[in-house]
Order: structure tokens, then C-alpha cells, then sequence
């Protein structure tokens, strides 16, 4: 839904109905991972996706139906079903899709679960797509670590929904989850979709260097909240790192454990320290290489990568620590330029993140999405 949502809120503010298609479930080579969303507006316009062009004209008319009748609707494409190819889904995989209408009569929470996710406050969504009794089906529990709004028919499910939604949002996960009618743990017949909307990951890059532009540009195109950090005021401006979310003049060292003591970094923080000078550089990876984040890269040749390595180990880092560095940096590209070079750290963090091991997709064999 993030991807749909100042769209999604213009219209409900202007009192319209939209239909809103949500994939729930996913199986096999699926194009596109739970919680992608599609939005049909009432005069036919479209935003989102939520098959990367699959079945989004299926969904379009499922939107209509559900425009038309106010009923919402849960539905499965893949190849399993006899009319697959005829709606496009021919990559193999199968998506269940959630289409509902939204309006401030039907979801008055919508406006304060917006506001939450414009400010960055982790909040989870919570929809029922399957009940035997239709008037629970679409109803909405909105929960945040410390409160709820909404309600899926009954307190046994509110209590029971709001409890695991809180474990998912804690992971930043979004998925299925099951229950009895009322909520019973060990139940069947109700199934409540929850969407996580905690905060976007944090890349952090240290070294105002025309790379780092790059690198800065990039990460903002794939949804980081971009730091760019240098102690040198003269080089750390606004105004030449425009993609960046701020822009911090500091040691880097300095500034990284202060993020680390306020917990304002975690495990899916990504750090690309691109200043390849020692001074900076060693007291900097000290701190970050014992710090639980997701990724650490750093810039340099293979000769300053073995001095960098050294005086590392001469502050004491174990040689576990020091395999957490990923360099030099980046994927083997053959890149030259800044912008090259950025795709090839951005592939590099990609590849660690799900695990790919960052080959040709062509001299491959197998599903090429992940389940």
C-alpha cells in the first residue's frame, strides 16, 4: 500500500470510493512480494501494480465489480487455474489478491494509519479476506507497539490479531495469518492479512565524494532514507547531494556511534564508506563492524584494502569482525564511472540481502523470484 498511498489518501480525503487490490499470498515465481498494491479510482484511473503487469487488467475489472457492489473480493491468479495464460500470469507463479473498497465510511482508521506511516511511526494493518460471516469480511484493525484502532468483529479476535501483528511489525514482516472465527489461536475459517509499515532502512555513506552522489542517488531509487556524512564542511553540502534525506557534517566515527547508542540504526542499515583515507576510514569500521547491521562496504584498491586490514586488526577487530567488510566494494560490473560503480554497490547489497549470488540469470536454471 506504500507505494499507492498519497494517491490512495487524495482521493479518500476528497470523500471518493476506490477500489484497492493488495497481494496477500504469493507461491512459486511470483513477480511481486505481499503487500504490493493496485488502486482503481472511480473514473477508471490506475495506480500501483501488483503483478509488474501480470494481471493488473484482471484486477482492474475485480476493482470495477467491487466499485460497482461495495463487496470485497479475495482471488487467486497462477497457472494452476484454467484461465492463467488468458489473464497473463505466465511466469509460473501463483498471487492471491485482495480487492476491497476504501472510502472514510468504510475505514475511517486510514487517516491516522497515513499520517503514522508519513512520519516514519511503525504501524501494521490488519484485514480480514476470509470468514464465513461476509460482514467481517474487510474489516480493518490498525495496531501500533502501544495501541489499536478498528476492530475484526469481536475482542477474543481484536486481542489475538494485535498480538502478532505487533510480533510481525517488530520483524518488519507482512504475511498471513490464521485463526478460528473468533479468533481462536487454534481455529479455522478466518484469515487476516497484516501489512507492516515500519520505517524505510537507513544507508548510511561516508566520504562527500562525486561517488557518493551516486551511490546516494541509488539507494534513495531503492527506498534506503540516505545519510550522506563527512567531517568536511566544504564538501558536505545539500547541494551537492540533493537524493540524500540529510546531509551531516561530523567525524564519521563519531557520528555512527552516536546513531548506534540512540538505536536509531539496525539490522537492515546498510554503511558504504567511500573515503578510502585511514584516518578516517579505520576508526569509522571499528565502530562499524561491531555494530549489527546488514551490510558494511568500503572503497578502496586491494592494496588499501590489505593496509585498511592491518591497522584493524592492530585495534584489535577478531578476524569474524573483519569478515563482515565486503571489500573493495561491489559487484565485479566493470564498472568505471560514479554512476556504475553505484549500481555495482547496490547489486553487491541486493545479492547479500536475498541471497543471490549475483550471476547471469541467463546461464541459470530454476524460478527466478524468490517464494
Amino acid at each position: 500500500m506504500r507505494d499507492v498511498m498519497a494517491e490512495l489518501m487524495r482521493r479518500y480525503s476528497a470523500g471518493e470510493t476506490v477500489a484497492l487490490g493488495t497481494v496477500v499470498g504469493t507461491f512459486s515465481s511470483a513477480p511481486r512480494a505481499p503487500g504490493a498494491a493496485m488502486m482503481v479510482a472511480g473514473d477508471g484511473t490506475v495506480s500501483g501494480s501488483v503483478s509488474g503487469g501480470c494481471v493488473e487488467g484482471a484486477v482492474y475489472e475485480l476493482g470495477q465489480q467491487v466499485l460497482g457492489d461495495g463487496a470485497g473480493v479475495l482471488q487467486r491468479y497462477g497457472v494452476s487455474d484454467d484461465d492463467a495464460f488468458a489473464v497473463g500470469l505466465t511466469c509460473g507463479g501463483i498471487i492471491d489478491v485482495y480487492v476491497e473498497a476504501i472510502s472514510a465510511a468504510r475505514f475511517p482508521e486510514l487517516a491516522e494509519l497515513a499520517k503514522s506511516v508519513q512520519v516514519e511511526e511503525p504501524v501494521a494493518l490488519a484485514t480480514v479476506v476470509e470468514h464465513p460471516e461476509p460482514e467481517r469480511r474487510g474489516a480493518h484493525l490498525v495496531v501500533w507497539p502501544d495501541r489499536a484502532a478498528g476492530g475484526l468483529g469481536s475482542s477474543r479476535a481484536d486481542d489475538a490479531v494485535a498480538d502478532d501483528a505487533r510480533g510481525l511489525l517488530a520483524q518488519g514482516r507482512t504475511g498471513m495469518l490464521h485463526y478460528g472465527v473468533d479468533g481462536q489461536r487454534r481455529g479455522e475459517g478466518m484469515s487476516v492479512f497484516v501489512s507492516s509499515f515500519e520505517p524505510p532502512p537507513r544507508m548510511l555513506v561516508f566520504g562527500a565524494i562525486d561517488f557518493a552522489a551516486a551511490v546516494a542517488r541509488l539507494g534513495s531509487f531503492l527506498g534506503y532514507r540516505v545519510t550522506v556524512c563527512d567531517a568536511r564542511p566544504v564538501f558536505a553540502t545539500n547541494s551537492r547531494f540533493p537524493d540524500a534525506d540529510e546531509v551531516v557534517v561530523n567525524w564519521p566515527h563519531r557520528y555512527l556511534a552516536a546513531e548506534a547508542e540512540a538505536g536509531r540504526i539496525d539490522a537492515r542499515t546498510v554503511i558504504a564508506v567511500l573515503t578510502h583515507d585511514p584516518k578516517f576510514d579505520v576508526p569509522l569500521l571499528e565502530v562499524a563492524l561491531r555494530t549489527d547491521v546488514g551490510y558494511i562496504g568500503a572503497m578502496g584498491s586491494r592494496r588499501t584494502h590489505d593496509d585498511r586490514l592491518a591497522r584493524l586488526r592492530e585495534a584489535g577487530l577478531t578476524e569474524a569482525e573483519l569478515s563482515r567488510l565486503a571489500s573493495p566494494i561491489g559487484l565485479n560490473l566493470g564498472a568505471r564511472t560514479p554512476e556504475e560503480t553505484a549500481v555495482s554497490i547496490a547489486a553487491e547489497i541486493i545479492s547479500l540481502r536475498w541471497g543471490g549470488g549475483g550471476e547471469r540469470l541467463t546461464e541459470l536454471t530454476g524460478r527466478i523470484h524468490l517464494p
